[in-house]
C-alpha cells in the first residue's frame, strides 16, 4: 500500500474497526459536541474537534474552530496520532522537521501547536483523534494532558453505548418479530382447527335438538363434551395470546354472583367422581349483584374447579365464597376451592402459575391438558387487580384461593329475552363461504331461526348475487379465494354504494382484525365456531335502525399519566397531537408503500413507533416494527400490506376513541 502519509501495520482491522461503529457521516450529537467545548475549554485553544479517519479522509463528527465536515486524509496531522498509543503533542509546529513546511502551518489553520490523543476501542484499534490546536506556541501541563486522556475515554465509551444501543433495538426488532410471528402462527392454527370444529360443534348442536333415544343422546352429549373441551384448550392458547398483546379486555356491567357460582356449580358437578362429595357454600352475607366481568370470573372458576375435580379420586371438593371487607362502594370477596386429591410438591408451587407447566411430569399424560390453565388464571385475576395462592401437600390436597374487588350496584341482572326465531320477519340472507362443510351448517342453523339463505362460494359471486337480488343482511367470512371478505365488503360500500349489514364471520383471530373489519365496512363480527345464540344477536343487533357499531379497543394512558407527573394540560396536548400527526403520518405511510418508496415507509414507522408507545398500543408498535424492517430490506412482502392494513385501522379506531374523551 504506497501513500504520502504513514499507514497502520494493522490499517485493514483498523478500518473494519472504525465500520463496526457506524459513525462516519451521522448526525451532530450533543454527547460529542460537550466533549469537544471541554477540550477547547481545558487546554485553553481556539480549535477542537473529535475526528475519525477512514481510508482518504479524515472526518469530523465535532469541532469548533475547524468550519469543514472533511479534509483529505494526507494532509492530517491525526495520520501520525493514530500511530502511537498515548498523546502527541507538539509544543511548536515550526521546530518541527516534520510539520513546518505543512500547508495548515504555513497557511490554512495556522496551526502553531498541536496535541491530539488517539480514540482506541477496546480492542486496541486507533479509529480516530480527540485534538486540541492552538495558533500560539503551547505546553500543556499534566492535568491537562491527563483531561484530554480522559474525554477520549469517555469518547469511545459513548460509542460503544451508540454500538450497544444499535444491538439491543435489532434485537428488540427480532423479538418483536418473532413474537408477531408466535402469535400469527396460533392465530393461523387455530383458524385451521376451529374451522372443523365449527363443523363439529354445529352439526352436534342441531342434531342434539332432534329427537333421539336414550343410546344416542348419551353419544351426542360425549360429542359435544369432546368438542367443547378441545374449543377449550384453543381458545386457552388464544386467550393467552391476547393477554401479552394487551387486547384482551375486562368487562364492567351488572351481574348475579350467586347465580353465577351456582351455574358454575351445576355445569361441574357432572364431572365429579362415585367416591368424591363437592360442594358449594356460599357466605351469607355475600351480594346477590356485582359489577364486574361474569365471563372470566366463570372461566376462572371452571378452570380451577375443573382442575381440582380431575386430579381428586376420592374425598370432596369444596369451592366456597366468603366476603371478606365491605366499603360503601365495593365488596371484597374471597374465593377458594379446596380438594382432598393428588397435591402438589412443595418445590413446584413457585412454578404452578407459569405456562406449559404442571405438578409433576406425569401429570400431563395421566390427566391431560395443556399446562396453560393457571397461567391464564394467575393472569385473569391479576388484571382484575387480584391476587391468587395455592396451598398444598402432595397426598392430601390444595387450595387454591383468590381475592377479587366487586364494585356494588342497585340494577339487578337483566332478565334474558328469548329471541323467539320469527322477531325479525322472513329475512332473506346472503351467506359468502368457500368451506362446504359450513356453508351446510349455516344453511341448517339460518332456516331453523326462520330465515331464507343464500349461499355465495366467493366474494365474486357475492356480488353477482348482491346484484340480482335484494338481501336484508350479509354474512361475510374472511377468508375466500378470488375476493376475500375484505375486498368485497370495500367493492359493496365503495362501487355499489351499498349500506346493506354485513357480519364478519371467520375462525381468523389476527392482533387487530376486529379494528379492520369495522374500518372495510362490516357492522359485527362473529368468531367460529359460532353458538347460535351469538349468531343469532348480532344479526338482531345489526337489523336494529339505532344501531352502531362501538370501539372494542380500551387504550392504557397510565404511562402518559406517568409523563404527565399529574398535569392535565401536558397530558391533553399530547393526546391533541397525537389526533393531529397520527392520521396523516397513517397515509403518507399507506401512500409510501403502495408507491414502493422503502425509505419513506422506514423513516415513517420508525417515527410513528414512538407516538404508539407512550399510548401503551403495542400491537400497533409491533406492527410498526416489522413495517420498519420489511422496509430496511428494500423489499416487501404480503405480510407487509397486512400489517400495513392493521395498523391503519387500528390508529382510525385510536383517534376515534381519543377524540371522544
Amino acid at each position: 500500500m504506497s501513500k504520502d502519509y504513514p499507514i497502520p501495520d494493522n490499517e485493514l482491522q483498523r478500518l473494519a474497526a472504525l465500520k463496526r461503529y457506524n459513525i462516519l457521516d451521522t448526525l451532530p450529537d450533543h454527547a460529542f459536541d460537550d466533549a469537544t467545548k471541554l477540550v477547547s475549554y481545558i487546554c485553553g485553544v481556539p480549535i477542537a474537534h473529535i475526528s475519525f479517519i477512514d481510508e482518504t479522509r479524515q472526518w469530523f463528527k465535532s469541532e469548533i474552530g475547524v468550519g469543514v465536515s472533511e479534509v483529505p486524509r494526507e494532509i492530517s496531522f491525526c495520520n501520525y496520532t493514530i500511530l502511537d498509543t498515548k498523546i502527541v503533542e507538539i509544543n511548536d509546529t515550526h521546530l518541527s522537521e516534520r510539520f513546518k513546511d505543512d500547508p495548515n502551518v504555513t497557511g490554512g489553520f495556522n496551526v502553531r501547536f498541536y496535541a491530539g490523543v488517539p480514540i482506541t476501542t477496546p480492542d486496541g484499534y486507533n479509529i480516530g483523534t480527540l485534538c486540541a490546536v492552538d495558533h500560539v506556541v503551547k505546553e500543556l501541563n499534566e492535568n491537562q494532558r491527563n483531561a484530554l486522556s480522559i474525554v477520549a475515554k469517555h469518547v469511545m465509551a459513548q460509542l460503544e453505548i451508540g454500538t450497544k444501543n444499535i444491538q439491543l433495538e435489532a434485537q428488540r426488532k427480532i423479538a418483536e418479530k418473532a413474537v408477531l410471528a408466535r402469535d400469527s402462527f396460533l392465530a393461523n392454527m387455530s383458524h385451521e382447527i376451529r374451522t372443523p370444529l365449527n363443523s363439529i360443534i354445529g352439526f352436534t348442536d342441531l342434531l342434539a335438538q332432534t329427537e333421539l333415544d336414550e343410546v344416542q343422546r348419551d353419544y351426542i352429549e360425549s360429542v359435544q363434551i369432546a368438542g367443547e373441551n378441545l374449543l377449550l384448550i384453543v381458545n386457552d392458547i388464544l386467550d393467552l395470546s391476547k393477554i401479552e398483546s394487551g387486547n384482551l379486555a375486562i368487562d364492567s356491567e351488572p351481574f348475579n354472583l350467586k347465580k353465577t357460582l351456582k351455574h358454575v356449580y351445576n355445569l361441574l358437578k357432572v364431572k365429579v367422581q362415585k367416591d368424591v362429595e363437592f360442594n358449594l357454600f356460599l357466605d351469607a352475607e355475600m351480594p346477590d349483584n356485582v359489577i364486574g366481568d361474569q365471563g372470566r370470573l366463570n372461566q376462572i372458576l371452571v378452570n380451577l374447579v375443573g382442575n381440582s375435580l380431575k386430579f381428586t379420586n376420592e374425598g370432596e371438593v369444596t369451592f366456597s365464597v366468603k366476603k371478606i371487607e365491605e366499603t360503601e362502594d365495593d365488596y371484597t370477596l374471597k374465593f377458594s376451592v379446596k380438594d382432598t386429591g393428588i397435591g402438589i410438591n412443595k418445590d413446584k408451587l413457585t412454578t404452578i402459575f407459569e405456562r406449559f407447566t404442571q405438578g409433576e411430569e406425569s401429570t400431563t399424560r395421566t390427566y391431560g391438558g395443556t399446562g396453560l390453565g393457571l397461567n391464564i388464571v394467575k393472569q385473569l385475576v391479576e388484571l382484575q387487580y387480584g391476587e391468587i395462592h395455592v396451598k398444598s401437600t402432595p397426598n392430601r390436597g390444595s387450595e387454591f384461593f383468590f381475592i377479587l374487588k366487586y364494585r356494588k350496584t342497585d340494577q339487578t341482572e337483566a332478565a334474558p329475552k328469548l329471541m323467539t326465531k320469527n322477531s325479525l320477519g322472513q329475512l332473506k340472507i346472503l351467506l359468502c363461504e368457500d368451506n362446504a362443510l359450513n356453508q351446510k351448517l349455516a344453511k341448517s342453523v339460518i332456516t331453523n331461526f326462520g330465515f331464507d339463505l343464500d349461499i355465495a362460494h366467493n366474494g365474486e359471486e357475492g356480488i353477482e348475487l348482491l346484484s340480482q337480488n335484494h338481501y336484508d343482511l350479509i354474512l361475510m367470512d374472511l377468508q375466500m379465494p378470488v375476493k376475500d371478505g375484505y375486498q368485497t365488503t370495500e367493492y359493496i360500500r365503495n362501487e355499489m354504494d351499498s349500506k346493506i349489514p354485513i357480519i364478519a364471520m371467520t375462525a381468523h383471530s389476527l392482533v387487530g382484525e376486529q379494528e379492520r373489519c369495522y374500518k372495510s365496512g362490516m357492522n359485527a363480527y362473529v368468531p367460529k365456531p359460532f353458538k347460535q345464540a351469538v349468531l343469532l344477536k348480532a344479526i338482531k343487533t345489526v337489523m336494529n335502525p339505532d344501531f352502531e357499531v362501538t370501539p372494542k379497543r380500551i387504550i392504557d394512558m397510565s404511562f402518559l399519566d406517568e409523563m404527565a407527573c399529574g398535569d392535565p394540560d401536558f397530558k391533553k396536548e399530547m393526546i391533541h397531537l397525537f389526533i393531529d400527526k397520527i392520521p396523516d403520518q397513517s397515509a403518507q405511510l399507506e401512500q409510501a408503500f403502495h408507491a414502493g418508496d422503502h425509505d419513506t415507509v422506514k423513516k415513517l414507522a420508525h417515527n410513528m413507533k414512538s407516538s404508539l408507545d407512550i399510548f401503551m398500543l403495542e400491537d400497533l408498535s409491533s406492527c410498526a416494527a416489522i413495517i420498519e424492517e420489511e422496509a430496511s430490506t428494500g423489499k416487501f412482502t404480503t405480510e407487509t400490506l397486512d400489517k400495513v392494513n392493521v395498523l391503519h385501522c387500528g390508529l382510525s379506531e385510536v383517534v376515534k376513541i381519543l377524540k371522544e374523551l
